[in-house]
């Protein structure tokens, strides 16, 4: 029985009804079967004390798939093939979430299962499509969530409710098992309330993506506009962008002048162009019948597209064609493009008010990304008058682990430096759990003389470290920096009788470390004489 899963899972839903943010979720599982669920789980898998929630428009076994629409409903017999991949590290569904009808939307307002509020202030849009999910995650009843981007909807709720957003290079995760809104553009977005957390999440999501491309030398270059060369944003705005480009050139990295021009006229395609074909061709029939749950807005944009031309499509795949070319000149040699998530946050009755306008608005820096063939990472970065502000880094195709380090230095999270021993050590079984998380080995070092190492009978095998008072050897361990994001599910999969406490080191310093319960070593065999762990399996 996992307890660490089976009390996650109860948080969950205590917060859900603390919350009571009903237009979240489409179809909520029962408590009684997630519990079921997490009873049975295995303690080992990584994800285990996990749990998530799936944006409407991605199948998960035994739920309706709505796509925001309850007409267009059918019941998947399977997961998608992302949801399946994380129930097989060990996280939990725990439903589907709400969203902008059939993906169509920035807003999160467009859907006959209500508005979806924002997470900090209710009066204020959550951002679509992928509202939901966005918000599950931020009122922390989820640990992180599936969305989807096209337009932006993977990044554009994650500003609007202090999240991080993760669009990853388009065919990095696969979109079987999505009702497509553009097929060809189409990505699954991880949300999370770190930078780390998303990371993990995505590591289990798709193959990784530009490794190399992340540990180049030097300083990072990033294209950063000036707030004037965007256009009008709301009051604050502007300054706020300022400050996250300052924040990065504090860190070290190199700022470079762009003119986002070529950005700006792309976004301008996806919508009033003829790419809006596409979504009639994944839906369009659907919406002809004119079923009385379908909304106005999303059934005006998918009719009106099936009335596009083939000759515009080509005429402006022609003009995107062209504005690929100067964007790609435009950075240069540029690692990333730094810009704002979104020009404002509309409140619910400015959506009301005008329900294009303020989409529309909304998708000025975010459009252009899959049209461009864009990765990036939506990150929270303040706020502005009491509601959270957003920057975006942008990188080409197949640069997302340079993104994410870029990305690092923009919103540094805490780490905890461990000392390990044993099995997590570099090359050892259980060294993918540090990894996952994002740890970084800082140093290989040795302990002070006070200690004594016995082989475990553990499965798979593993040491354990005691502090004696006489009589100690220093001993070979690694030091490693755990974000801090990922070091509470690190702690809590360590199982007896091994656990972390102060660990003194050769140079008088002490950190968290490995130690072993003394119950365990009257069947342990002291291996002491090897100095390490390492050189114990070699002499084995």
């Amino acid at each position: 029985m996992s307890e660490r899963a089976v009390e996650r899972v109860r948080r969950a839903y205590a917060r859900i009804a603390g919350t009571d943010r009903p237009e979240v979720w489409i179809d909520l599982r029962p408590a009684a079967d997630v519990l079921a669920e997490a009873a049975a789980l295995d303690d080992a898998l990584p994800l285990a004390g996990t749990v998530f929630a799936v944006k409407g428009n991605i199948d998960v076994a035994g739920l309706p798939t709505t796509a925001g629409c309850p007409s267009y409903a059918h019941l998947p017999d399977r997961d998608a093939t992302a949801v399946a991949r994380l129930r097989a590290a060990g996280s939990l569904v725990l439903g589907t979430t709400n969203l902008d009808q059939f993906a169509t939307g920035l807003v999160g307002t467009r859907s006959p299962y209500g508005a979806v509020r924002n997470a900090v202030d209710p009066a204020y849009a959550a951002g679509g499509s992928s509202s939901g999910s966005a918000v599950a995650v931020a009122l922390g009843v989820a640990d992180f969530a599936l969305g989807t981007d096209t337009a932006g909807s993977g990044r554009v709720p994650a500003a609007f409710n202090g999240v991080v957003g993760l669009k990853p290079t388009y065919g990095l995760v696969p979109a079987d098992g999505v009702v497509p809104a553009c097929r060809s553009l189409d990505c699954v977005t991880v949300f999370a309330r770190s930078l780390a957390e998303a990371r993990r999440a995505l590591a289990f999501l798709g193959a990784p993506s530009g490794s190399l491309a992340a540990r180049r030398p030097g300083p990072w270059r990033v294209a950063a506009p000036s707030a004037s060369s965007l256009g009008a944003m709301d009051d604050g705005w502007a300054e706020r962008f300022a400050a996250a480009s300052r924040a990065l050139a504090d860190a070290g990295v190199e700022l470079l002048p762009v003119d986002p021009a070529p950005f700006l006229e792309a976004a301008e395609l996806l919508y009033d162009g003829a790419f809006v074909a596409e979504r009639y061709a994944a839906v369009g029939a659907f919406v002809d019948k004119g079923t009385p749950d379908l909304d106005p807005v999303v059934a005006s944009i998918i009719g009106a597209a099936g009335a596009v031309p083939a000759h515009r499509l080509f005429a402006d795949r022609e003009r995107l064609a062209v504005l690929r070319d100067r964007a790609l000149l435009a950075l240069g040699d540029a690692d990333a493009l730094l810009l704002p998530t979104t020009p404002g946050h509309p409140t619910l009755a400015d959506v009301a008010a005008d329900p294009l306008g303020a989409n529309a608005r909304l998708g000025r820096f975010t459009n252009s990304t899959n049209l461009l063939g864009l990765c990036g990472a939506a990150l929270p970065f303040g706020t502005v008058n009491g509601l959270p502000f957003g920057v975006m880094l942008l990188g080409p195709a197949h640069t997302d682990d340079r993104i994410a380090a870029i990305a690092d230095l923009l919103v540094p999270e805490p780490v905890v430096r461990v000392a390990v021993a044993g099995a997590h050590l570099s090359g050892q079984p259980l060294n993918h759990e540090l990894t996952l998380r994002r740890a970084r080995l800082v140093a290989t070092t040795t302990t002070a003389s006070a200690y004594r190492l016995f082989a475990l009978g553990t499965t798979p095998p593993k040491p354990g470290l005691v502090r004696v008072p006489s009589g100690g050897a220093a001993i070979e361990v690694e030091l490693w920096d755990v974000p801090a994001g990922g070091f509470a599910s690190f702690i809590t999969g360590i199982p007896r009788p091994l656990a972390l406490g102060e660990l003194e080191l050769a140079d008088g310093t002490s950190v968290t470390g490995f130690l072993c319960a003394p119950e365990a070593l009257p069947d342990a065999v002291d291996i002491t004489r090897h100095g390490g762990w390492r050189p114990y399996l070699a002499a084995r």
